[in-house]
C-alpha cells in the first residue's frame, strides 16, 4: 500500500508553481512519499493595487497559512522575502534550502546594461527598494532615469519592455532562473549597486509546529548557512520596523577563502524612493552559530542605521 501523498500548498503563479515543484521533488526524495501541489489563490495575487498600497507584508502568505491551520495542506512553500518577520507560534519554518542567486537583474530593450540606458529611460519595478537604489545610483553617476511602478508576473513585466512601453524592467534573478528565463536577462545588477530584499532568492518551507515527523523530514532540506544569512537580514528588517514593501535592502555575504567560510558581512540600505537620501551601512563578524547570534547581527546594524536617520526615510514609520 502506497503512503498517502503529502499536500504542498503553493501560490498559483507560474513562478510559485515552479519553485514549489522543485521543493516537492526534494521532499519526495527525502521522504519516499508522493507530494501533490495544492494551488491556493492569495489576496496579493488577485488585488490589482500596488504592493506598497496594500501593505506588502504577508499579502501572498496569509491564505497559505490559513490552509495549513485548517489542515487542507501539510506544508507550504513561500518566497522568504514575502513572509512577515514575526512568526506565528503554531507554524514553523522547517527548512530554508540553499539560496538561489539573490541579485536583481535587468531586462532591457535594445540596451544590454543598466549603465548604457539612454537619458530619460523608463524603468519598471514594483519595489520602492529598487526605486530608491536605482535612482540613487543614477543620481551619483550623472544618469537621468524615471522609475515607473508596475505589478504583475514575469510575463507581464517583460511584456512592457517588448511592447516598447518601458526601456527596461528590474526583477529578481532567482525568479528568472526558476521559471527558466535567465537567457532573457540583459544585465545582472551588482549588489554594490542594488542590495536585494532581505531573504531574496531564498525559499521557506513551513508546516504546523505540532507535526514533529514532517518537521524532521523537511529539516533535511535546510541549509544552515542560508538560514543564518537570511535570519540576519530579516532581523535587520524587523528592527527597522519595516514591512516588506519598505525601501529596505539587506544582504549577508559569507566571506572565506573558497574552502572555509570565515566571516559573515551584513550590509543594509534604506532610502527615499527618489534616491536623494540613503543610509547604507555594513558590519562583519563571525558566522552566527545560533539563531540568536544571527538575530543580534541584524538588530545591531539596524540600530546603527536608525542612529543615522533611517527611520525618517521609510515613509511608513515617519507618519
Amino acid at each position: 500500500m502506497t503512503e498517502k501523498a503529502l499536500r504542498l500548498g503553493t501560490r498559483r503563479s507560474k513562478l510559485a508553481m515552479a519553485q514549489s515543484g522543485q521543493v516537492a521533488e526534494a521532499v519526495r526524495q527525502v521522504t519516499g512519499r508522493p507530494v501533490e501541489l495544492v494551488p491556493i489563490t492569495t489576496y496579493g495575487d488577485t488585488s490589482r493595487e500596488h504592493l506598497a498600497q496594500i501593505g506588502g507584508t504577508g499579502v501572498f502568505v496569509a491564505a497559505l497559512r490559513e490552509a495549513l491551520a485548517r489542515g487542507e495542506v501539510d506544508f507550504a512553500v513561500h518566497s522568504l522575502k514575502d513572509i512577515p518577520t514575526t512568526q506565528p507560534d503554531e507554524l514553523v519554518v522547517a527548512a530554508i534550502p540553499v539560496r538561489e542567486d539573490p541579485r536583481d537583474v535587468m531586462v532591457g530593450r535594445n540596451v544590454p546594461k543598466f549603465t548604457d540606458l539612454p537619458r530619460g529611460a523608463r524603468i519598471g519595478t514594483g519595489s520602492p527598494r529598487r526605486m530608491a537604489q536605482l535612482n540613487a545610483y543614477a543620481r551619483a553617476h550623472g544618469m537621468e532615469i524615471e522609475t515607473v511602478p508596475i505589478r504583475g508576473n514575469v510575463d507581464t513585466r517583460i511584456g512592457y519592455v517588448r511592447s516598447g512601453e518601458l526601456d527596461a524592467v528590474v526583477l529578481a534573478a532567482a525568479g528568472m532562473n526558476r521559471v527558466g528565463r535567465s537567457e532573457e536577462v540583459t544585465d545582472f545588477l551588482s549588489v554594490d549597486t542594488v542590495l536585494p530584499a532581505p531573504g531574496q532568492g531564498a525559499l521557506a518551507v513551513e508546516c504546523t509546529a505540532d507535526n514533529a515527523p514532517l518537521i524532521a523530514a523537511l529539516a533535511e532540506l535546510d541549509d544552515p548557512l542560508t538560514r543564518a544569512a537570511v535570519t540576519a537580514e530579516r532581523s535587520l528588517l524587523a528592527a527597522l520596523e519595516a514591512g516588506c514593501s519598505a525601501p529596505v535592502g539587506a544582504l549577508a555575504d559569507l566571506l572565506g577563502d573558497g574552502q572555509t567560510v570565515k566571516e559573515m558581512r551584513l550590509r543594509g540600505v534604506v532610502g527615499t524612493t527618489d534616491g536623494t537620501k540613503l543610509v547604507q551601512l555594513s558590519t562583519t563578524g563571525p558566522v552566527p552559530e545560533t539563531h540568536e547570534a544571527a538575530m543580534a547581527l541584524g538588530s545591531e546594524l539596524a540600530t546603527e542605521m536608525l542612529a543615522q536617520g533611517a527611520a525618517g526615510l521609510m515613509g511608513e514609520r515617519a507618519h
